[in-house]
């Protein structure tokens, strides 16, 4: 494993325990490495941060899903917006970290170094959500539409989904979850693309 990786390993690990933010000392200690050595690969602690959310995303969403036309549209885009919900592990395991994650950024607002983490969560997700919508319109199976409106839409539902994946679970909750994606799902698909006047 090269020392770039072993860096983000260690940032991973770190941020599905919970970590507060990934301090450079932390996560060079963690990864058995020097601080300037982790400074070399990573010059800002955003950039250590956003790569370590792209490996993690990257790992468990390839995004090759959405191109699979072999499945229904829908079914592909319900599918891909599931995995956000569950990059991290087991079902057991993935609460426990959206129960970390969830805590350490309730109070973002305290500690801006902990809002730039969440603001690179938050882009990140978007960014993907984006990307899956350009995919399926460009196939002709999506009406074009305002992608950034959408994008917020489906990550605002995907946001209250992952607050229930850190409560109790309940023996409905993997039903109520799949029907509650594919409402949002359908609601993208079946909302016309809004008319402008022609001047």
């Amino acid at each position: 494993m090269s020392t770039r990786d072993r860096i983000i390993s260690a940032a991973t690990a770190m941020m599905q325990e919970g970590a507060p933010r990934l301090s450079v000392r932390a996560v060079a200690a963690r990864a058995g490495v020097g601080a300037s050595t982790l400074r070399h690969h990573f010059p800002t602690q955003r950039d250590l941060v956003n790569a370590t959310l792209t490996a993690t995303y990257d790992a468990a969403m390839p995004d090759e899903r959405i191109r699979e036309t072999s499945m229904p549209p829908r079914e592909r885009l319900r599918e891909c917006l599931r995995r956000l919900l569950d990059p991290f592990g087991t079902p057991s395991e993935a609460r426990d970290v959206w129960t970390n994650l969830l805590r350490t950024f309730a109070e973002a607002e305290a500690d801006p170094k902990t809002r730039a983490a969440y603001d690179v969560l938050v882009e990140h997700a978007e960014r993907r959500i984006r990307a899956w919508l350009a995919i399926l319109e460009e196939e002709g199976v999506l009406l074009p539409g305002d992608n950034a409106r959408r994008s917020d839409f489906l990550l605002t539902v995907v946001d209250g989904l992952s607050i229930a994946r850190a409560l109790p679970p309940s023996d409905q909750r993997l039903e109520d979850e799949t029907k509650t994606l594919g409402f949002a799902v359908d609601a993208v698909f079946d909302v016309p693309s809004p008319v402008h006047p022609v001047p």
